[in-house]
């Protein structure tokens, strides 16, 4: 769009487009720049945003088709009503970031007026309401739940589950060394696990934005080759969905300059830099989901006082069609109960630790961020932070680097892990308030001149212990490794190297263990030579993976839950692609009791001689994805140009550049890098590429604009 001037709170407001199509801003004050910014991103991402606000609200049903798919994503949205305290956490707000909120709203607003619903929106004949603070709040609470802490809750309850299936205590504390907690079997039994939501449903709460992973780290200027501090950062969320999640946007506010990515819908930078800080996010793994076990009969649960009644909320689905759906919620002081109260035995209890009086602070700490000048200043934003679990690392303009965990954290009783759930009449399981954030993870100048996470385990570096199920350490440790090969030297050209690297130390690590199990073949030869990348061409790449999915089945499958549990736990869910770590903890050791009674090397010729049997292609055939549109995917003739591909999705589950494909409720999905961006203190901009553009219009020019930059791991300059 050419220059465009408009009038702001306090000023004039001048948006421009640079040559990328992304929004330069110039204001007078953060209330102004955030009101261009809502007008932007009504103008570029209406789709995303309003779409995402009527699943989150529960109204899909209503507002856009009367599904069986659309009344189950309502039900489930109405049961977890992320925001039950919108005027509380408002109130909780200073002035100062209230106004930001309400200047942003109207922001969107103002677009809305001037240019009205989007075609698609006016062709299903969805009305749109305006945008509000609360809107924004409910966005933030889910982006720290959906794929993050509900994952860990769903391998919580596969924990039940393996249980309940006899999978023998030593097998379970070996899979789970966080496992502290002694194990009731019996108590365990008893538990009625409600079913999941069906699959049609998932697929639409795919479209809602979702954490995975991520690499972040932060390097000082004793190691660079100008002497300055350098961030980079890459977070890892599904990819192959047309918009891209992020919004790009440099913002002027009184002669001060952010850019970096925003989320549409809200008023923060989630990555990026200002003239005195740099910063970086990935997902920290902490575990912020506790189950209880709650004696139900007649709606009441039990208590050494006696039966209690429920609370029970009902909640009134009216869908497009005039149907009346009822949904009946049964919540606790601990949380909402997953079963039915009036069918007598014993469930689960979800208590999230951010359910409740929490939102207003991760506006707070992300807002106080761009004002920040140093990383101490930094780390006091992000220990404001309370639904958005998140690993930070940053720098400063002074050459400081530092890192803080953020999340808000149950503190349990001694003894108790996290991981299994816990009678909630018995109240020595009660948890005792929450974790202070200065007890988190967190460095600052370490003497080894840098810090890198990729969502490893970092409970060493705090107090407290918020992580009990964490990924394996390989992306991190590859970063480490070539961080110190290049040690002084480093710059953004190596940056960029390290973050398209397709090295994989598991697949290294696991060869080493196969070499003397393969047989004397030209594909083992080739094979036992590989250099451990996962290039497109590599046909090698595929057999290794044929062998690791085989031993996986027979140690895990033929040894404990069964071929189909864990084909189904690796294929169609997220479950194995998250803490595949502990697996291959238990696979590279020489003994363990999985290998129920067998010599390892006689699983593993196994494996090999089954995964050499199988047919191999070049990797890249089956890395295929294609990124669809939000709304059309898949329903539209492709010469529309609505859905992009099928392109090949780079990388593996232990790369650094993570490509992760599988599949959730009979849908494709990924974990790839979703922004990539090199904060480099020796210039003022900063390297990034997006896998889309700026617009969710398909024919603008905007549309997939940084596709092919992103694919080809090419940068360009924003700033």
């Amino acid at each position: 769009m050419p220059k465009a001037i408009h009038e702001g709170k306090d000023g004039f407001i001048t948006i421009r487009r640079n040559e990328h199509g992304i929004p330069d801003i110039v204001a007078e004050t953060f209330d102004d720049a955030f009101l261009a910014l809502g007008y932007m991103h009504a103008t570029d991402r209406q789709l995303q945003m309003m779409l995402t606000r009527i699943l989150l609200q529960g109204r899909a049903s209503e507002l856009l088709a009367d599904d069986p798919a659309l009344v189950e994503i309502d039900r489930y949205m109405r049961r977890m009503r992320f925001l039950p305290d919108a005027a509380d956490e408002l109130a909780r707000l200073s002035e100062e970031h209230r106004n930001a909120l309400e200047a942003y709203a109207a922001g969107v607003n103002r677009c809305l007026e001037e240019r009205g619903r989007i075609w698609e929106f006016r062709l299903m004949r969805v009305p749109i309401d305006p945008w509000k603070p609360e809107d924004t709040l409910i966005l933030g609470k889910i982006m720290g739940f959906l794929g993050l802490a509900d994952v860990q809750g769903n391998m919580e309850k596969f924990l039940v589950q393996m249980i309940q299936h006899d999978i023998p205590e030593a097998k379970l504390r070996e899979l789970f060394p966080y496992l502290c907690d002694s194990i009731d079997v019996d108590r365990m039994k008893a538990i009625r696990l409600a079913p999941p939501i069906v699959p049609e449903a998932m697929t639409w709460l795919r479209k809602a934005p979702h954490f995975c992973a991520s690499n972040n780290w932060v390097v000082a200027g004793k190691l660079t080759r100008s002497g300055k501090p350098i961030v980079c950062s890459d977070p890892h969320l599904e990819v192959n969905r047309l918009p891209a999640i992020w919004y790009e946007v440099v913002m002027h506010i009184a002669g001060r300059t952010v850019a970096g990515i925003t989320l549409p819908g809200a008023p923060v930078v989630a990555a990026g830099r200002t003239p005195d800080i740099a910063w970086g996010v990935t997902y920290s793994f902490m575990d912020q989901i506790d189950f209880r076990i709650e004696r139900c009969r007649n709606g009441c649960y039990f208590r050494e006082e006696g039966w209690i009644p429920f609370q029970i909320r009902k909640e009134t689905i009216r869908t497009k069609k005039g149907r009346t759906v009822v949904e009946s919620v049964y919540e606790n002081e601990w949380g909402l109960l997953e079963g039915d109260p009036f069918i007598d035995g014993e469930y689960l209890v979800m208590q999230w630790s951010c359910a409740q009086k929490a939102g207003a602070g991760d506006i707070a700490g992300l807002f106080d961020l761009l004002k920040a000048t140093c990383v101490d200043e930094a780390i006091a934003c992000f220990r404001k932070l309370e639904c958005l679990s998140f690993n930070w690392v940053v720098a400063d303009n002074a050459g400081g680097i530092g890192y803080q965990m953020s999340g808000r954290m149950a503190r349990r009783p001694q003894g108790v892990s996290g991981l299994l759930p816990t009678p909630a009449w018995d109240r020595r399981f009660d948890p005792i308030g929450w974790v202070d954030p200065s007890e988190l993870p967190c460095r600052i100048d370490p003497e080894e001149g840098f810090i890198v996470t990729a969502n490893q385990d970092l409970n060493a570096w705090g107090t407290a212990q918020p992580i009990n199920l964490a990924m394996a350490s390989w992306r991190a440790d590859r970063i480490t490794d070539m961080l110190r090969a290049h040690a002084g030297s480093l710059d953004a050209d190596t940056m960029q190297s390290i973050q398209t690297d397709l090295f994989s130390l598991q697949a290294m690590a696991f060869l080493e263990i196969l070499r003397s199990c393969l047989p004397e073949t030209e594909a083992a030869r080739r094979l036992s030579a590989w250099d451990g990348r996962y290039d497109a061409a590599s046909v090698e790449a595929t057999r290794f993976e044929a062998i690791y999915q085989e031993l996986i089945e027979i140690v895990f499958g033929n040894h404990g839950m069964g071929r189909d549990v864990l084909r189904h736990l690796m294929g169609e869910t997220s479950l194995f692609n998250d803490y595949f770590g502990n697996f291959d903890a238990i696979l590279l050791k020489t003994d363990s009791v999985w290998f129920d009674g067998r010599r390892r090397e006689e699983i593993l010729r196994e494996a090999v001689e089954v995964g050499l049997s199988k047919p191999a292609v070049s990797y890249g055939e089956t890395r295929r994805i294609t990124l669809n549109h939000l709304l059309f995917g898949g329903k539209l003739p492709r010469f529309l140009g609505f859905d992009y591909g099928p392109i090949e999705l780079p990388g593996g589950r232990a790369t650094v550049t993570q490509g992760q494909i599988f599949r959730s409720a009979g849908r494709q999905t990924t974990f790839s890098p979703s922004w990539r961006m090199i904060a480099d203190f020796s210039r003022k901009e900063l390297l990034t590429s997006l896998p889309g553009g700026p617009s969710d219009r398909r024919f603008s020019p905007f549309y997939i604009s940084d596709l092919e930059r992103w694919r080809n791991g090419r940068y360009k300059l924003l700033g």
